[in-house]
């Protein structure tokens, strides 16, 4: 009985899904079997008495299958997260399926894939069949166990096509497999260190550098001898659709990633240098349309203020800032709080930066002459309600978009610009009537983004005494400040995230006049305007220092 005990537990042990030990433990089980048969023959007891009294619980053979298919659920577990015939909100519970039903499950997806497409036009189910397969297989290729590539990511051109196949798999192919699993490498970490920017710079004849732009901030992560830098460089402009042989002229381009969590697209800018080609890889903001606008830092007043603007039937709220201060973000934030089933809401841009559910999006694509004013053009065409603009660049695109605001329209859009009374010169500058501009625009809302203070390694402020003497003026409880350190966890720089701090400018009734009247003074405007609006920020940045989410260095090296 003891040793019937201990063969249970031993095959019991191998039922565990992520014991690796089950084959020495099949072994080890085999060898107590033969121990067992030798003692009993040796007492003069009939062997086939015994076996079929002490049978085996399982058999050899079903046990190997058994341990064999536990790990090929686990080996498509992980394809499951690449795979696109499962939907990103239904990946925990295909993988969850996949554990017990493996292949099957796949295969049932499989099929409901090609008749989808059959019913929607695709080609024919070769064709469909042909493309999957593809698709599967090059999956396999990135997971397969023993890979030195550990990074979990494939790169995908715009057609779905990864870069090992854009490069080929012939003989003669070997030496690219490093530079692929190098480019392949410089992306995860870009990715999972949450940054916006790429940056392959050549900086002279015997190095390049790769920097990542982390909460607006550079930092550099690898030098590169420059052979091996422009094999990289070749390597994306050819998954970003670009010529490889052209490396002076100005090349623009895209590409996009698939991670566990989901697909990740890029967009790809190339120019040529002193010592070399330089390359700019800007990661579009995935997240973007997941911001609301109490996570984004507005306070309860200038929300209330926002919410009942978009509420509106017409009328136009204009973002303004320099590049990279998060107005894109802000606008999908204002997207988010409008009923798109009941709104009809198109949005054109440049690049789409998220797919927004029950939204009508249109791409800026210059080569193609999609331009911002022929694309508002055509919308307003389109019976819309909520029309979002990406970019006023031009007087054209201005006029149309302050037009729409009059005849029953909600415009939404970005400007370039320093300030709330700097974008109104702007406005007039691209020559926008005065009477158009005081009619047609409601809300100005200048957006700065300022970094947050990692929670793990902030310490109390070392303020001097002028800065407790001006914070005691103000009533500023100056005890609740704290400053920057650096810890592992925010790579020594003491910040980690980012948060917006806002200024709203609400076009009164008397400031419309003045506009449409001309007695607004261009230049008191901006005087007043700028010290305004630089007053209004620098206020709600204090509010942000004083409850201990950013410091006073950062609020000066954004705001001034």
């Amino acid at each position: 009985m003891v040793v019937c005990d201990t063969l249970s537990a031993e095959f019991f042990s191998i039922w565990c899904p992520g014991n690796y030990m089950g084959t020495l433990t099949l072994i080890k089980c085999f060898s107590i079997t033969q121990q067992l048969g030798a003692s009993l023959s040796s007492i003069g007891a009939e062997p086939s008495a015994t076996l079929s009294s002490t049978s085996l619980p399982f058999n050899p053979i079903k046990l190997v299958c058994l341990v064999g298919w536990v790990y090929l659920c686990l080996y498509l577990v992980q394809h499951i997260q690449f795979s696109s015939l499962v939907p990103k909100d239904r990946k925990s519970i295909a993988s969850v399926a996949t554990l017990f039903l493996g292949p099957v499950l796949l295969f049932v997806l499989l099929i409901m894939d090609v008749v989808k497409k059959l019913s929607e036009g695709h080609g024919s189910v070769f064709e469909i069949l042909k493309e999957r397969l593809q698709s599967i297989s090059a999956g396999m290729r990135s997971l397969r166990f023993g890979s030195k590539n550990k990074t979990s990511i494939r790169l995908l051109d715009s057609s779905g096509r990864s870069i090992t196949d854009i490069y080929g798999h012939g003989k003669g192919r070997q030496e690219d497999s490093h530079t692929l699993e190098l480019t392949e490498q410089i992306i995860a970490n870009a990715l999972e260190e949450r940054a916006s920017d790429i940056l392959i710079d050549p900086k002279d004849e015997l190095i390049s550098t790769i920097r990542i732009r982390v909460d607006g901030m550079l930092r550099m992560v690898k030098q590169l001898e420059p052979t091996v830098c422009q094999a990289v460089v070749n390597s994306i402009k050819a998954v970003s659709n670009m010529d490889i042989a052209e490396r002076r002229r100005p090349q623009d381009g895209a590409f996009l990633a698939k991670t566990g969590d989901g697909t990740v697209f890029f967009r790809v800018a190339s120019a040529g240098a002193v010592s070399g080609e330089k390359l700019s890889i800007r990661v579009l903001n995935q997240d973007a349309g997941m911001f609301t606008l109490e996570s984004i830092g507005l306070t309860e007043k200038q929300r209330a203020v926002i919410e009942s603007m978009v509420a509106k039937p017409t009328g136009m709220v204009l973002m303004c800032g320099p590049t990279g201060s998060g107005k894109t973000t802000t606008l999908y934030a204002m997207l988010n709080r409008i009923d798109l089933f009941t709104r009809n809401v198109i949005t054109v841009e440049d690049p789409i930066e998220y797919v927004l559910p029950n939204a009508s999006q249109i791409e800026v694509n210059p080569k193609a002459d999609i331009t911002f004013a022929k694309s508002l053009r055509s919308i307003l065409r389109q019976d819309p309600d909520v029309i979002c603009v990406g970019e006023i660049r031009d007087e054209e695109t201005a006029a149309i978009a302050l037009r729409a605001s009059q005849t029953g329209h909600l415009v939404l859009g970005t400007i370039h610009s320093d300030s709330n009374a700097s974008a109104l010169v702007r406005l007039l500058d691209l020559n926008v009537t005065p009477l158009l501009l005081s009619s047609g625009l409601d809300i100005l809302i200048s957006q700065r983004l300022v970094r947050r203070l990692c929670k793990s390694c902030k310490v109390p402020a070392k303020l001097s005494q002028n800065q407790i003497h001006d914070l005691h003026k103000k009533g500023v409880n100056y005890k609740n400040i704290f400053q920057a350190k650096g810890c592992d966890q925010c790579h020594e720089t003491g910040y980690r995230g980012r948060i917006a701090i806002f200024d709203i400018l609400v076009l009164s009734d008397e400031l419309k006049n003045d506009i449409a009247n001309n007695k607004l003074s261009v230049t008191q405007l901006k005087k007043d305007g700028d010290k305004k609006g630089k007053s209004n920020l620098r206020k709600q940045g204090l509010k942000f220092a004083v409850s201990g989410m950013t410091s006073l260095e950062e609020l000066k090296r954004v705001i001034g």
